[in-house]
């Protein structure tokens, strides 16, 4: 088959030299971060790593990325050594800043390889659709926003992740997928959101025979057993040899944070903090009791605990319980039919519970859901019609992370050529369905993202000169707000699709 053009190289080529150009943009204390853990790795023995505190920035991301982080640092002292005194705080030299922001660029390699596997590894009749999804992953806007002006490596750890995914399209490779998310899980426990979905499909095409699920592969069980105990092994070793365990979890896992992030994350609890909003204005006439010690809360868009005025609070065991409950569904039908798109549903189904239901979720986190949906939202028109919802909403969900005025022309813009470029060729090359689609949700779909744009330009331009610095809250409340029920109405209709495919 001839190649397709552009290449995957030819944009990842020209994406490098735009990402470049970004260099002084605005950075989030996300960049002081990892400045801190490249002091932190390269300073200190590997026993101090996770009990280190002389920055707020502690380390708090599993042993593989602090690896990682170690490896950089020996590049970095060569570049300047003063970013790499842990005492340096807040140190953003020119050298340090196109240091870190190379690095970046420079990991983003290894999402260039998964993708390009990727798309080797589609059905002849479905490669154009799969190039065109592998592009519209590697230019993406959250990827953008979030890893190259905001200041993270999401793009190396998802191209962990979609190899993985691919090496599972095989079953002679199925052992090599299962384990290469297990060293996922020990770079960014994040990615535990997706884990039910590869521990149900892995025990059902590996671990137990093809022909009868009554028939246990012992063979294979204690391959994938031993190497996962490896890979766990040369990652939390070390620390379980000093006794750490305990504190390194304290770090990965702190439930004090609250239900809400500062940003709130277009969830089902921005809208049951939008209703706790409303319910406060509307308390004197229908005669409800508003708790005022919660009137200040992060509900309000303040960092803190959460409390609700006048709904009742939300407890990290109903978040827990909500989320195992709605990831159950579909892994019950993976667990039937265990097919390679069935997987790929079940990891995007997973991202979704997660993301919406889950206990102090960052807003960031919709990539788990956006990036492997991509990979299957070409399937047909039905999925592309629960798709278009999501990409508008999670990536402007992210607006909020990025609030100066040098950004706004360029998250807008680029999002907007984003979204309009690969809707437009998504649908061109999203076959039909042999199913009926469904009437409402396809206008719900264009009535959403019509919105969007006027909804922008308020939240960004218009708040501000009507309002100044009054009610700073509301373009942060109406964001997440409308980008949770465009979440939310995603999930659904992919829910639907899912178990009528």
């Amino acid at each position: 088959m001839a190649e397709t053009y552009p290449t995957l190289a030819q944009c990842a080529v020209v994406a490098a030299a735009f990402k470049v150009l970004l260099f002084p943009a605005y950075k989030s204390t996300d960049f002081e971060v990892h400045r801190n853990w490249l002091a932190i790795t390269h300073s200190l023995p590997l026993w101090e790593w996770y009990y280190e505190k002389t920055s707020e920035w502690t380390l708090d991301y599993p042993p593989f990325f602090a690896y990682f982080e170690w490896i950089l640092s020996q590049v970095a002292k060569l570049v300047d050594p003063a970013m790499l005194r842990i005492y340096n705080l807040e140190y953003d030299s020119w050298q340090t800043v196109y240091f870190q922001r190379f690095t970046v660029i420079i990991s983003e390699l290894v999402l260039v390889y998964a993708l390009q596997r990727y798309i080797a590894s589609a059905p002849g009749t479905s490669k154009r659709a799969a190039h065109a999804a592998a592009i519209s992953i590697l230019l993406s806007p959250g990827l953008l926003l979030i890893d190259h002006i905001h200041f993270q490596y999401n793009g190396c750890m998802f191209g962990i992740l979609i190899a993985s995914l691919v090496l599972a399209r095989k079953r002679s490779t199925l052992l090599a997928s299962g384990l290469l998310f297990g060293a996922l899980l020990c770079m960014k426990h994040i990615y535990l959101y997706l884990a039910p979905a590869y521990f149900v499909f892995l025990l059902r095409t590996y671990c137990l025979s093809p022909k009868s699920v009554f028939s246990i592969q012992f063979f294979n069980c204690a391959k994938l057993g031993a190497g996962l105990a490896g890979i766990f092994g040369i990652a939390f070793g070390p620390f379980a040899l000093k006794d750490q365990i305990p504190q390194i979890l304290s770090r990965l896992f702190p439930f004090a944070r609250g239900l809400c992030h500062a940003y709130w994350a277009p969830n089902v609890w921005a809208i049951y903090s939008f209703l706790d909003r409303v319910l406060i204005v509307l308390a004197p006439r229908l005669g409800l009791f508003v708790r005022t010690d919660a009137l200040n809360s992060v509900t309000r868009g303040l960092v803190g605990d959460t409390a609700f005025a006048v709904l009742p609070d939300v407890s990290p065991h109903a978040c827990f319980g909500l989320t195992l409950c709605f990831q159950a569904i579909p892994l019950l039908r993976l667990f039937l039919k265990p097919n390679w798109d069935n997987f790929v549903g079940a990891v995007t189904l997973c991202g979704y519970a997660s993301f919406l239901f889950g206990w102090h979720v960052h807003e960031k986190a919709i990539l788990l859901v956006i990036i492997p949906f991509s990979l299957i939202a070409l399937k047909d028109r039905r999925y592309l019609s629960a798709f278009r919802p999501l990409a508008v909403a999670g990536h402007v969900s992210l607006f909020p992370l990025l609030f100066t005025a040098a950004e706004f022309p360029i998250k807008t813009v680029y999002t907007i050529f984003w979204l309009m470029l690969f809707l437009m060729v998504f649908d061109s090359l999203a076959p039909s369905s042999g199913r009926p689609r469904f009437f409402l949700f396809d206008r719900f779909s264009t009535f959403y993202i019509a919105v969007s744009i006027p909804l922008i330009v308020y939240c960004s331009l218009v708040h501000g000169v009507v309002f100044g610095r009054r009610y700073e809250f509301l373009p942060l409340m109406f964001t997440s707000s409308y980008s949770a029920i465009g979440v939310v109405g995603s999930w659904v209709g992919f829910m639907v699709v899912y178990f009528t495919s």
